[in-house]
């Protein structure tokens, strides 16, 4: 399989909310996900090995299969920007570059070092030498083809949050699992059953793969291809969700059936500018706000029913 990596360089007045709305743009076309380039974030901690490297401009990749429908999602993504750009000043500049499944996983691995999350939890890829310290919580991920490196704030955040909310014996699901870098860390916190769910089946392998890195066992964890939570069954002590605003004010209508009653959600992918509409969703459910965490102009909120 070949791909077209098709890039947005963009300049907007709030980047964050525009990478949010241009992000939307892939997915709504049926894109598994999006890569984010932030020249604003701050620089990889000091003791990383090496420096990533630094976007110079803003932009959002997403890719497409390189296949007779290409120009069709071209043209469909080049009509979407100009609206944007009519609507929401958003101003954008697409350019097209073809490569090979190799040719894009390879391309993380220069862009990806060890990230330190917390004092005792750190992601690092594979390909990278990381010394532990005693007692320390190392998530191995090798993204390959899928999307969810520790990098991106949302992941960050919401690798924080589950570091204080899973408790030993849960059950917890994550929708739009990506790499499953939170399934890994949900089972290494504890979490007695780990189940993920992703639209695309190429980031279910990956996920399926890390899990199996991580010597999750087979029997902890359980991974399945769909949108949302349409076709999980049973109910989860603890559900994340790290993925936009848009998915998660939908994701809501269906939260109470495969919640527990006294479950947490965890869920970030939103800017602060947009908070306000999950919580409204959260608030609507009867979940209370439990803890907000927010990493540049990104957000996390943990919610839970009354007694949590």
């Amino acid at each position: 399989m070949h791909w077209i990596e098709a890039k947005v360089f963009f300049e907007a007045a709030l980047p964050a909310l525009a990478a949010e709305r241009i992000a939307q743009v892939f997915l709504d076309m049926g894109l598994p996900g999006v890569a984010i380039e932030d020249p604003d974030e701050p620089a990889p901690e000091p003791w990383a090995e090496s420096p990533a490297l630094r976007p110079k401009r803003h932009a959002v990749s997403g890719y497409f299969a390189d296949d007779a429908g290409y120009r069709r999602k071209a043209l469909a993504l080049e009509t979407a920007l100009a609206r944007l750009g009519g609507q929401e000043g958003i101003a954008s500049q697409v350019t097209y570059h073809r490569l090979d499944d190799q040719d894009w996983a390879e391309s993380w691995k220069a862009h990806f070092h060890p990230v330190k999350i917390s004092e005792k939890m750190t992601v690092k890829p594979t390909w990278r030498p990381y010394t532990a310290k005693p007692g320390e919580l190392v998530i191995e991920i090798d993204p390959g083809m899928a999307f969810g490196t520790g990098t991106h704030p949302t992941t960050h955040l919401c690798l924080n949050l589950l570091e204080t909310h899973v408790k030993p014996g849960q059950r917890v699901l994550d929708v739009g699992t990506g790499s499953g870098i939170l399934l890994v860390a949900a089972a290494k916190l504890g979490a007695a059953a780990v189940f993920g769910v992703d639209r695309d089946p190429t980031a279910v392998a990956v996920a399926r793969d890390n899990l199996r890195l991580n010597r999750v066992a087979e029997t902890a964890y359980g991974l399945a291809a769909g949108s949302l939570v349409g076709a999980v069954q049973g109910r989860f002590d603890l559900i994340v969700a790290n993925i936009l605003t848009e998915v998660i004010v939908a994701l809501l209508d269906d939260l109470a059936r495969v919640l527990a009653p006294q479950g947490c959600f965890i869920c970030s992918g939103m800017i602060s500018r947009n908070t306000h509409r999950v919580e409204q969703g959260l608030k609507a459910l009867g979940l209370t706000i439990r803890d907000r965490r927010k990493k540049d102009q990104w957000v996390a909120l943990a919610a839970g029913g009354r007694g949590r």
